[in-house]
């Protein structure tokens, strides 16, 4: 497989990276808007906060769903960019994901922008915890729930944000925050939130202390991720974007290659270092 446009773009550049959920769908975590993507309806935070019937639902199935996530091993899209970085080709790696996989892979300059799912805050006082340690509290208030519901579906289907697809959880007992009692969220920003200003101005000046931007796996229909192609494109940085299907910033791209992220970031992983390593 070639793409010597995409290496022409990328050579001998330092190279800020965004990834989306398409970079995670080789390790079994699909997309929201994928062409192959089942409908999906992620969570508001005014759900959330606002229905407990909607709540207990979400912790039931999220339950199942992280421990799923937590096994869930980087693919081959992961391990390129990991390896990018350790031969100083990647500078920072901006991720959508809350999946960890980058982490796992190896890649250390990373900004979870939109949080991760192994962390668990109170809306009320603000102490946090491990998803780990919630999970000890929830089995405890909801014994054997998590086995019984494994056998009546047979399998089980876990969404980017860690929910599964489980149907009968109107008898599951939601845990409150062990400090204050308030209410407990996974520490991932929900559609209607804000990403936290800390993570936006880093994941800013990763873009500006680049020579180009790779977008990898992203629709970009999210503002939160489109306003860094915004910012590149506004700066003169030439922009690459590996998706499958169209991006709402095709039309600012320097190129576009329409195919999975796994093949094309293992090719760059090849072509880029080597390149580097001769000039």
């Amino acid at each position: 497989m070639e793409a010597p446009e995409l290496v022409a773009v990328l050579r001998s550049r330092r190279i800020a990276v965004l990834t989306g959920a398409g970079i995670s769908t080789d390790s079994g975590i699909p997309d929201y808007r994928g062409p192959d993507s089942p409908p999906s309806n992620p969570m508001t935070i005014r759900q959330f906060t606002s229905d407990p019937v909607f709540r207990q639902r979400y912790w039931a199935r999220n339950h199942l769903g992280w421990r799923h996530m937590a096994a869930t091993l980087p693919n081959a899209g992961h391990r390129a960019l990991a390896a990018l970085e350790a031969a100083g080709v990647v500078s920072g790696l901006i991720t959508q994901n809350v999946d960890l996989l980058h982490t796992k892979a190896g890649s250390g300059n990373v900004v979870d922008l939109h949080g991760t799912y192994a962390r668990v805050v109170c809306l009320d006082c603000g102490h946090t915890m491990s998803r780990a340690a919630l999970a000890d509290l929830l089995e405890s208030a909801n014994p054997g729930f998590a086995e019984r519901a494994a056998e009546r579906v047979g399998g089980i289907a876990v969404a980017p944000d860690a929910d599964a697809v489980v149907g009968d959880t109107g008898s599951f007992r939601v845990v409150d925050c062990p400090g204050c009692g308030g209410m407990l969220k996974p520490d991932i920003v929900y559609f209607g939130e804000n990403v936290p200003k800390e993570h936006v101005a880093e994941a800013y000046s990763m873009v500006d202390n680049a020579d180009a931007l790779l977008v990898a796996g992203s629709s970009l229909t999210v503002y939160s991720g489109y306003r860094f192609v915004r910012h590149a494109a506004a700066a003169g940085i030439p922009i690459a974007i590996i998706n499958r299907g169209r991006t709402r910033g095709d039309e600012l791209a320097t190129v576009k290659i329409d195919n999975g992220c796994s093949p094309m970031l293992a090719l760059l992983a090849d072509e880029l270092p080597a390149v580097a390593t001769s000039v």
